[in-house]
């Protein structure tokens, strides 16, 4: 049985979507997946052994030049390879008009998706042959493993989803020397970042130790809060610029992460590791991390800079004791 993945981005959700694949294997043996995706993360499906073909699509970048000619070979393109295939189901998991439109659509085989009440944009699911109702009410990783068990016909577990890619890296986390623990310190929106202050806190509070600290970054100005935050401090490195899979692989050697709200801290639950992610604004509700020793630290005011280090320092150490390293 071979089936495509509608699910484009964001990273998180992309990262969410895993757990269903590792169900549907568990379920119907010899199942395969295809898995159309935005090309910034097409590194993920790969990372997952279910996943034979990754058919990467531009659409954030495409429509800013729609009908170029350059982009006009792009789509052709794509189009050739998502129709290279007939499958036996189509799963958009997306629930969003643009996918089911410019992706979905173009598939051949029996689609599937949320009904009216459930997708994130209604008139998405009149692009589907079959409908299903997802509740809401339920974190993002048991919607979409609730969508792949009624569109594939199994009953879904009631254990914990499992994303089944740590294991990509084990060889990975046994070559580390000396223990470190990654700081995620970047994420898009202004109100939910940390203040460099308590980064710095926190930093100087990990001192005495004995682990490293990791600071990774994916913009000029990240890197450069990166380097303010670990000027002066031997047992702080501002990591080089990394490629997505570099990261994950940083991670999946770390011996704990604290992290504010992004797509990484959701990489950090899906590698296993245990982690601290930092909410203010944000409330982690329905789409916080999901998975094995996820901590999720919610500012009592709405505000980051009322979390304090002291407080972060004292649940990572929490942490570092569960993982065998004593701070």
């Amino acid at each position: 049985m071979r089936v495509l993945i509608v699910k484009t981005s964001s990273m998180g959700d992309v990262l969410h979507t895993l757990p269903a694949l590792t169900d549907a294997v568990q379920a119907i043996p010899g199942i395969r997946f295809d898995w159309a995706v935005e090309e910034g993360f097409a590194q993920i499906p790969s990372w997952h052994s279910a996943v034979d073909n990754v058919i990467p699509v531009a659409i954030r970048r495409w429509r800013k030049a729609w009908f170029s000619a350059p982009v006009k070979a792009e789509r052709q393109a794509f189009r050739q390879k998502v129709q290279a295939q007939k499958y036996d189901a189509i799963i958009d998991a997306q629930g969003l008009v643009k996918s089911a439109a410019l992706v979905t659509r173009l598939a051949r085989g029996v689609k599937h998706g949320m009904d009216w009440s459930s997708a994130r944009e209604p008139l998405a699911s009149l692009f589907y042959h079959r409908r299903h109702h997802i509740e809401k009410q339920q974190h993002a990783v048991e919607r979409t493993r609730e969508l792949f068990a009624k569109s594939l016909g199994y009953l879904k577990p009631e254990t914990q989803g499992d994303y089944a890619i740590a294991q990509h890296f084990q060889h990975l986390q046994e070559q580390t020397a000396a223990p470190y623990v990654i700081f995620l310190h970047a994420t898009t929106r202004d109100d939910k970042h940390w203040p460099e202050t308590h980064w710095r806190e926190l930093v100087q509070l990990m001192q005495a130790s004995g682990f490293q600290i990791k600071l990774p970054w994916g913009a000029s100005h990240e890197r450069e809060r990166a380097e303010r935050i670990a000027a002066g401090l031997s047992h702080v490195q501002v990591l080089p610029k990394l490629t997505l899979a570099e990261v994950a692989a940083e991670l999946a050697g770390a011996q704990a992460v604290v992290s504010v709200d992004t797509g990484l801290s959701h990489l950090t639950a899906a590698l296993d590791r245990p982690n601290i992610t930092l909410f203010g604004p944000t409330d982690p509700g329905l789409i916080g991390g999901y998975g094995k020793n996820q901590q999720q630290y919610v500012s009592p005011t709405g505000k980051m800079g009322d979390i304090t280090a002291d407080a972060i320092f004292n649940a990572l150490q929490r942490n570092l004791q569960r993982t065998g390293k004593e701070t």
